[in-house]
């Protein structure tokens, strides 16, 4: 079957209740959109609406397709006396040539179709009037003489019947104490607006600092653009109660990304428990688009770098001698977050890339990691990949029980033996964190050993470029 095709309607046939006030994007007056982590969003849109005085019903256009209805607030900053809403109803059933052809079941429409002229010269365009009978897997029509299933040609319709919207419709039954224009603001909570941190970090080549920008990434898959709008983000763990899953009404999104140019970083400041970022201009997001927006900005970063070979803590309960494993000495850079260090600022959790420039001056991806929100005054550590030139082997030399009769009262004595090589061309000092469980002591050790936790013992060892250096030490392990 040929689908059939929805011939285009002037507006004055769109759905509008008898009595109905409509208002649309044309009426706003400002619009402000707060983002939280976790795909949820405050909208705040403010519009100047002519009312009729008593009862009406107000069509609210062009909101969310994933508002929470149970959400809405609508206020009146012109006439608060005697303004008050009985009942709303939130209309998202979609025009669209399909639903447009359910909703005229037991309904005439006129199926315009081409027949060849009787002469064979040509074809000519034939008018027929039919009703649409079904639309389960198919169209059925009946004409006045006979029933169709293989529609060919297009069909007209006189009108979308009222209960079939072109846009999502917020209609809310209200009463107004005066027949004049009136400022209302209709605020509500919606799904299908997110938002995440992105950092770029580009380390300097003597990789004793890096210069840090953050970006703000947004995605609007809410069904609904938010032209010139006041744009906040709010940074932090709000909690919500999750009674049913949240309804997403049909909308897909598409990476339509735009990078901003270079601008001002936003404003922050406190509110309540989080972070409130603030652009400091209006910015369009439109449906189905991904944009960036500047966060934040800081150059010559002092940053640490370290070379870090973790430990397990089943070592010391058995014994398994030399496996031949060569273990992965990890990377990693970090740096404080304090005004100090040209820093000093919330950054909202989110990924942090690292970059660093070639002999030839290309910059190079060198890692990645996540960090979580973090505050003024706070470490930030990454880990950006494995060393190549510095690498490790472990051997435990000796293992044997020493007392302890029972199940939960052994005594054990391990010693072990770590080789570090480095291929490099400068020295270089691995940090060795070995966690051992129970009540430990170290009997003896070729480097000193600091106590980093209450199980956790720490061994910084220096290897010389192009050399190797062997950590050992004997530790005595009670369970």
């Amino acid at each position: 079957m040929r689908p059939a095709l929805l011939a285009l309607l002037p507006l004055s046939l769109i759905a509008q209740a008898p009595g109905e006030t409509v208002t649309t994007h044309k009426d706003q007056k400002s619009l402000a959109v707060t983002i939280y982590n976790g795909n949820l969003a405050l909208v705040k849109d403010t519009r100047e609406i002519r009312l009729p005085k008593g009862e009406s019903k107000l069509a609210f256009q062009e909101v969310s397709a994933q508002i929470r209805p149970e959400t809405a607030l609508l206020k009146n900053f012109t006439e608060p006396k005697g303004f008050f809403v009985v009942e709303q109803n939130f209309d998202f059933d979609l025009l669209s040539p399909q639903k447009l052809l359910e909703k005229y079941v037991g309904e005439k429409v006129t199926v315009v179709s081409m027949k060849p002229n009787p002469d064979g010269a040509g074809s000519k365009e034939v008018r027929e009037e039919a009703t649409v009978l079904a639309t389960n897997g198919g169209t059925v029509l009946q004409f006045a003489d006979r029933i169709e299933t293989n529609v060919y040609g297009r069909l007209i319709y006189p009108r979308v019947p009222a209960n079939l919207r072109a846009r999502p419709t917020l209609v809310l039954s209200l009463n107004s104490a005066a027949d004049k224009a009136q400022k209302l603001e209709l605020s509500y909570l919606t799904g299908g607006l997110g938002w995440k941190a992105d950092y770029v970090a580009n380390l300097s080549s003597d990789e004793k600092t890096l210069d840090l920008n953050g970006w703000v990434t947004l995605t609007n898959t809410s069904g609904a653009s938010y032209p010139d709008s006041t744009l906040q983000l709010v940074a932090g763990d709000v909690n919500r109660v999750r009674e049913r899953a949240e309804m997403a009404y049909g909308m897909v999104a598409k990476n339509g990304a735009s990078r901003a140019a270079a601008a001002p970083v936003m404003q922050e400041e406190s509110l309540f428990e989080y972070h409130l970022y603030t652009l400091d201009r209006p910015t369009t997001i439109q449906e189905n688009q991904t944009k960036q927006v500047a966060l934040l900005g800081a150059a010559a970063v002092p940053v640490r770098k370290e070379f870090l070979l973790q430990g397990q803590g089943h070592y010391y309960s058995n014994s398994y001698g030399d496996t031949g494993e060569k273990l992965k000495v990890g990377v990693f850079v970090e740096f404080d977050n304090k005004e100090a260090a040209n820093l000093g600022k919330p950054m909202p959790k989110g990924i942090v890339r690292v970059y660093k420039k070639d002999s030839e001056g290309r910059a190079q991806f060198i890692g990645e990691d996540n960090i979580d929100h973090t505050p003024k005054n706070e470490l930030v550590r990454l880990k950006l990949g494995d060393a190549f030139d510095v690498t490790a082997r472990r051997k435990q030399t000796d293992f044997k029980k020493v007392g302890g009769t029972g199940k939960y009262n052994y005594i054990y004595d391990a010693s072990f033996e770590v080789e570090l090589k480095n291929a490099k061309k400068e020295a270089v000092t691995v940090t060795i964190l070995e966690p051992i469980p129970g009540d430990w002591e170290m009997l003896s050790q070729s480097h000193p050993h600091t106590k980093a936790a209450s199980g956790t013992a720490k061994f910084m060892v220096p290897v010389a470029a192009e050399g190797s250096t062997t950590l050992t030490y004997r530790v005595r392990v009670k369970w």
